[in-house]
């Protein structure tokens, strides 16, 4: 899963959210360098990527894209069902997206010091373009994938895939629902039983 889904898959805990947000920059067990809370949030992170990896239904969207982008069209899933978590935002959560939005980068800003170095580089422009509020939208979705794109040096040819996703926007969308409903309960146990420890 990408961003907006990880921190939502925190629920509302703002260390949890922390690690489980910047999770991608931390290896191995450097994970342990980090406040306790914060090593839950990592861990969860990983338990969400394991789970999400190892089931048929984004393999299944996934499979849509492979013939154009081979290796790559797992990430481009994640942000497709991103897109698709922002749009209909107002089924999960009562706090609109905006504001959820804004306050996460506030809590990004007053834990700056703790962040990787990776997402401290990445921040003022995560936050310019307020990514995750404009994931809600094809342009926004299609901004995404240009710089993902160009991360790649034009080698993904990722710019590519909002065709993809306006030809079987329908079957994304099924796809996305039927999964996240059981990524959430996942989720939920996984949270608790890191609580709990």
């Amino acid at each position: 899963m990408n961003f907006l889904a990880h921190i939502y898959l925190s629920f509302d805990d703002p260390e949890i959210t922390l690690g489980n947000f910047f999770a991608d920059q931390v290896r191995g067990n450097k994970y342990k360098e980090y406040p306790e809370k914060v090593q839950k949030g990592i861990l969860l992170h990983r338990a969400i990527d394991t789970f999400t990896d190892a089931h048929p239904i984004p393999r299944k969207s996934s499979k849509r894209l492979h013939a154009n982008y081979s290796h790559y069209s797992r990430v481009i899933v994640d942000i497709f069902y991103d897109h698709f978590l922002a749009k209909n935002w107002t089924d999960y959560s009562s706090i609109p997206l905006k504001k959820y939005t804004e306050d996460f980068y506030d809590l990004l800003q007053d834990n700056y010091e703790l962040l990787p170095l990776g997402t401290q580089r990445m921040l003022p422009y995560m936050i310019a373009n307020n990514w995750l509020y404009n994931y809600a939208d094809l342009k926004g979705i299609a901004s995404v994938l240009n710089g993902m794109n160009r991360r790649t040096q034009n080698r993904s040819k990722m710019n590519f895939a909002i065709i993809e996703l306006k030809a079987h926007y329908h079957d994304f969308e099924r796809e996305f629902t039927a999964f996240f409903a059981e990524l959430i309960t996942f989720s939920k146990q996984k949270f608790i039983s890191l609580c709990e420890d």
